[in-house]
Formats: structure tokens, sequence, C-alpha cells
């Protein structure tokens, strides 16, 4: 199955970056980086096995994109497990796990995505909008010391 995977570290404490997934403001700052809002009144997060989220992203041309998913596991602040979409008429979901691990003073995230039906390009196109997601996670987490 085609997938991704992302490690990063944050100058910051695990239960810092997992609340930056799973606080509804905080997820607002750092899904769709600076060139993107994702309004408050859009996002919504029932952070427990069996609970759903769902956000909108306001893109710069006036278009926006409707993600839903549902959070499968739940341990902070070490491991969340999560499905994402942004086609909900279709069942096929993505699966987002991150593994966070206290390391030297700060965080290493480990975030990997299944992504079913993602070609290579899909792929890269991915991660290279979450690199941009977590860089502003980083100093969003580095602030909330």
């Amino acid at each position: 199955m085609a997938g991704l995977t992302i490690t990063r570290s944050f100058a910051a404490p695990r239960e810092a970056v997992f609340d930056a997934w799973t606080n509804p403001e905080k997820f607002a700052v750092w899904f769709g980086t600076d060139g993107v809002d994702v309004p408050a009144e859009t996002l919504s997060m029932d952070v427990r096995p069996g609970g759903s989220w769902k956000a909108v992203m306001k893109l710069p041309d006036d278009t926006s994109i409707s993600w839903i998913g549902e959070y499968l596991e739940v341990d902070a602040p070490s491991h969340l497990v999560m499905t994402i979409t942004d086609n909900p008429a279709l069942d096929a979901r993505g699966v987002i796990t991150v593994d966070l691990a206290e390391v030297g003073g700060g965080t290493e995230m480990i975030m990997s995505q299944e992504s079913p039906g993602f070609d290579q390009g899909q792929l890269d196109q991915t991660a290279i909008g979450y690199n941009a997601f977590f860089d502003v996670m980083g100093t969003l987490v580095a602030e909330s010391e």
C-alpha cells in the first residue's frame, strides 16, 4: 500500500506535540500553514477511540477542502492513530499514525500515513505539505513552553 513516513524533532515536550495534534485551537494553526485558514467554527475533534474529527481548509484562491476522519487509537501523550480523507463519499481513508518519544530534552515525532490509491507524485506532494505543516508546528510547540 502506498504511504509515507516523516520523522521530525521538536524542542518541546511530547505533551505539547500531542496537544498540537488534539487541541482544536492548536491544530487549526499548523494544519494548513500560514497561507491557508482553518476557521475554528469548521473544526471539531472528539479525541477518543471511535470519535470523529473534521476541519475545513480555506485556500487562498477561495476554494476549500473539507477533511474528516476518525480516531482509532489514543494513548496520550505518546501515540495517536486517526483516519483522514478529503472525499467523505469514499470508504477509502488514509490512516495516520503518530508516535512521540522523548529524546534529548525534546520530542521525536514519527508520523506515517497509509494513502490507498496514491501514486508517487501524490505521495511526494503530500510529504511537501506535511513538512510545511510541521515547520509551523515546530514554532507553535516551542512557543507553548
